[in-house]
């Protein structure tokens, strides 16, 4: 079977997903992290892996950037793939100075203004929670692996926050809740799992921050990076 973005078969596709927003990063974890690697999509450079982790059959499936391209591919793959769960692993921007560069963060829910849920399906609110019970086993898995973690909420933005004139105008545009972290796709995948009976979360690392202007090396980068997809793999098994 085929879709208008996908192009595998539909037991080429694992029931667990992972996916991050870069193809290139599919790419790097299907080559680093799995064996018996099979690639399963190249339509539009968007790639997808699937291999076995452990055993474990996994598929690793590239995003891209905001919630119509995460809103496309997860929809796909729940719909038409048989997909249970979903867990983005990406990055972010610190929203709390609390939150540190190279902290890994697990999305509790996102709230984003947008129209997409709106135009899906006439959707309201402006808040959509992640699966409790994924979110449950990362929690245990980070804690049975010694490895830090942060949960807690996410903005989900239309822009890259980075490129804002005015920071605290941004910033100002949700004052009354303690969000940890700021990206582009969790709303977007978070609701259409709700929508399909699905699960799904978000795995993030911290590689910007409004509170730290310091320069990430790409050796610490890649560390942050190996960890969280190492958490996010060990957690589905």
């Amino acid at each position: 079977m085929a879709t208008a973005h996908i192009e595998s078969n539909l037991e080429d596709i694992a029931p667990v997903v992972l996916m991050p927003g870069d193809p290139l990063r599919a790419k790097y974890i299907a080559e680093n992290f799995l064996e018996d690697v099979k690639q399963v999509n190249k339509v539009r450079n968007m790639f997808g892996y699937t291999g076995t982790y452990k055993g474990k059959k996994v598929t690793v499936f590239a995003s891209g950037m905001g919630i119509p391209s995460i809103g496309i591919y997860s929809y796909e793959l729940f719909h038409f793939y048989n997909v249970e769960k979903i867990i983005r692993i990406g990055t972010c921007g610190s929203f709390d100075p609390d939150v540190k560069l190279l902290d890994v963060i697990l999305s509790t829910g996102a709230c984003c203004k947008t129209y997409f849920h709106t135009l899906l399906d006439g959707g309201e609110g402006n808040y959509c929670t992640s699966s409790d019970t994924l979110n449950e086993k990362i929690i245990q898995t980070a804690k049975e692996k010694n490895t830090s973690l942060k949960a807690g909420k996410t903005i989900t933005s239309d822009v890259f926050d980075v490129y804002c004139d005015d920071k605290e105008l941004f910033r100002s545009n949700f004052p009354n809740e303690k969000f940890l972290s700021v990206e582009m796709e969790a709303f977007g995948l978070f609701y259409v799992a709700k929508k399909l009976g699905k699960e799904a979360t978000c795995l993030m690392t911290v590689v910007d921050s409004l509170f730290d202007k310091r320069s990430l090396s790409s050796e610490d980068r890649e560390k942050s990076l190996n960890d969280m997809i190492t958490l996010a793999l060990d957690s589905v098994l």
